[in-house]
């Protein structure tokens, strides 16, 4: 796997990112939080928080940010499998009400919703380095806004 850059491009400090992320799971979400703010704030962009309990409420703040104003959302959280099928529904349904936000909007929501099959997994990928996938996330929302205005 290749690293998240760290923020080789144009200046992102006129970019303003919102950072929705989901409080259940709370070990995992916070390494995902760290690693996104770490390279939002290397990036020189401006971020806010904003925290929902779980996963499957993360599409409607998403939506909020992206439509007053802010230019990308990062979408954080983790999705542990259990013992009944209540993972499949809520990890299937959050992925697509973020991508439904990101498309209907225009604006750029990353998606870094860690999806495991046990806690462990979710851990390593929430560990501080440039493998946390909050930090790729962070990238993948910035980099979204600067392809696009590339483009224009």
């Amino acid at each position: 796997m290749s690293e998240a850059p760290a923020a080789p491009f144009a200046d992102a400090s006129e970019l303003r990112v919102a950072i929705v992320y989901a409080t259940f799971n709370e070990a995992i979400t916070t390494g995902l939080l760290d690693g996104a703010v770490e390279w939002l704030d290397e990036s020189g962009a401006q971020y806010r928080t904003a925290s929902v309990r779980g996963a499957f409420e993360l599409p409607v703040v998403a939506r909020h940010a992206a439509t007053t104003g802010y230019d990308a959302v990062v979408a954080l959280g983790a999705v542990v499998r259990g013992d009944t099928d209540h993972y499949d529904h809520i990890a299937h349904r959050t992925s697509e009400g973020l991508m439904r936000v990101s498309l209907d909007t225009g604006v750029p929501v990353a998606f870094g919703v860690l999806t495991a099959d046990t806690e462990e997994q979710a851990l390593i990928r929430s560990a501080p380095g440039p493998r946390n996938k909050g930090r790729e996330a962070a990238a993948a929302a910035v980099q979204a806004v600067l392809a696009r205005a590339a483009l224009d």
